[in-house]
């Protein structure tokens, strides 16, 4: 083995997890490799164009998946420098306080993470002012308590959604500006990497203003020399020592060619269904359920909310742009009527005539598409599904991913939607809520991976976790997970903040072990 092939710090998957590790390790002087799939996102007009985005679906890998009965779906999984956030809608949102502890919910209980809030909530500061984030702290009454606030203010509302933010306010809802990491500088606007357009929830950002890990964090990370990436490099399986106790072997094809490449510690953040994957494609004597697979867990529980794109048609015109600025979570945790957890509201861009000729269904209640269109208010809601042992991956005969998935904990999201129909009612609006699969994928919720979590659990106890608190496998001395796989519960909001604010935790867990004492490689 060449002596190039060997680094400090493996780190497989460039994303909100993977990608702000490296970012975070990159100033230690330590040699690291980063290895990721697929190469970096075309910057090209169709970046911006809807059809291309949603209908034809040209940046999505052309991945073939099974579900539970054998049937091939097509994933909403992109293989790019920066992974899924290339494309996510960049709502950065804290998990409450509460989310960290048991929750009873209609269909069952989440059960309590092995940290606390207050083991993350420097690490969220941090991820915060890392993606520039711009939000306000205080207004949404289930926040929870910070250390700092965000160093850049809340995106503007426009006009249509100041008057929707107002009228939520006399209702006696409270309404908050959504924590958005996006590049933008509204009082020096010739300034701004950003210009507002109408074109970043779910598309890639042509002018590298949306705060995704390939703009944020791999690309200034690579500024230091001894920081390695290498593209289109798939990860095939991890080799053992005789032992089985260290991953010695990281086995890579790149360019039809075949390469191995060894560390001292081996990082996996390839999302959560991808990284159980290749655990499990690591399988051998020593590991013969996979690896980091001793409690059989690897694969198991995979959860990716109850998510819902909605569209509501408002009897004034919606001239807005930049849509995605408000956010509810008056239902968060029970309503008035319920006492069980509903789910959070935000908004989503907005839908145009393209999107919703593809999109909508045949019924339109009295009212043509393109008038559809410039009297939508799209929204996002998000409820949590719980942690279920069956809903899992596994690989198929050819070694290739099923992804078993039975949806869960319904009544509450059910309730969240009802909720969102009765406030938009009484506030002017149409009767019908009309649902659209483009956000989430063409057949929903299972193609929708956008919120994958779940899948490599950790906690203290090996016997029904993977990982340990500091995300290392119990099984192994030298491989963590950094991606959403680590979540014991989906909680109800975005799950980004939350991978990046872990990935900066733990690795000031590696830089301890490194020896390294401070992010400046200072010893």
């Amino acid at each position: 083995m060449a002596s190039d092939h060997h680094y400090d710090v493996i780190i497989i998957g460039t994303g909100a997890g993977g990608g702000t590790l490296a970012h975070h390790l990159a100033p230690s002087g330590t040699r690291i490799l980063l290895l990721e799939r697929g190469g970096y996102l075309p910057r090209e007009k169709d970046n911006w164009d809807s059809r291309s985005v949603f209908i034809e679906n040209r940046y999505k890998a052309a991945c073939n998946w099974e579900d539970r009965e054998g049937k091939i779906f097509y994933p909403g999984i992109h293989y790019y420098v920066g992974g899924n956030t290339k494309v996510y809608g960049a709502a950065l949102l804290r998990f409450r306080k509460e989310d960290f502890g048991a929750i009873r919910h209609h269909g069952g209980v989440s059960p309590p993470w092995p940290i606390t809030y207050g083991d993350l909530e420097p690490y969220y500061t941090k991820a915060e002012h890392l993606y520039q984030v711009h939000g306000e702290h205080g207004i949404d009454p289930t926040g929870p308590p910070v250390s700092a606030q965000y160093r850049y203010p809340p995106v503007r509302h426009e006009l249509r959604i100041q008057e929707l933010h107002d009228d939520l306010k006399r209702m006696g809802h409270h309404p908050f500006p959504l924590p958005l990491g996006i590049r933008l500088n509204e009082d020096h606007r010739e300034a701004s990497p950003c210009i507002r357009c109408n074109t970043c929830d779910g598309y890639p950002c042509l002018v590298n203003a949306k705060s995704d890990a390939q703009v944020t964090c791999v690309d200034p990370a690579l500024t230091y020399p001894t920081m390695t990436l290498l593209t289109h490099a798939y990860v095939s399986r991890l080799e053992v020592s005789p032992s089985g106790r260290e991953v010695t072997k990281v086995h890579v094809t790149r360019h039809g060619a075949l390469e191995e490449y060894t560390a001292g510690i081996v990082v996996v953040s390839c999302g959560a269904i991808n990284s159980a994957a290749l655990l499990l494609r690591s399988a051998s004597d020593k590991h013969p359920k996979g690896l980091a697979n001793s409690s059989d867990v690897v694969g198991r529980f995979y959860m990716c909310h109850n998510n819902s794109a909605l569209l509501a048609l408002s009897k004034r015109e919606n001239p807005t742009v930049f849509q995605k600025t408000l956010a509810i979570n008056d239902f968060y945790f029970r309503a008035d009527d319920w006492d069980y957890p509903l789910g959070h509201i935000q908004m989503l861009g907005k839908s145009d005539l393209e999107q919703l000729c593809s999109g909508a269904p045949a019924f339109a209640p009295g009212i043509a598409l393109d008038q559809m269109a410039k009297h939508s208010l799209d929204f996002w809601l998000t409820s949590e599904d719980l942690p279920d042992p069956d809903n899992r991956v596994l690989l198929n005969t050819q070694g290739d991913i099923a992804l078993h998935y039975t949806v869960n904990n319904g009544e509450g999201h059910a309730r969240l939607m009802a909720k969102l129909k009765d406030m938009l009612n009484a506030l002017g609006c149409e009767k019908h809520l009309i649902p659209t699969s483009l956000y989430l994928g063409k057949k929903i919720p299972l193609a929708g991976t956008a919120h994958q979590n779940g899948t490599i659990r950790f906690e203290t106890d090996p016997k029904t976790s993977a990982l340990d608190v500091n995300c290392k496998a119990h099984d192994l001395d030298n491989l963590y997970v950094v991606d959403g796989s680590f979540f014991v519960s989906s909680t109800a909001v975005n799950p980004s903040l939350t991978i990046m604010a872990n990935a900066m935790r733990v690795g000031d867990h590696l830089l301890t072990r490194l020896g390294v004492t401070s992010e400046n490689g200072e010893q």
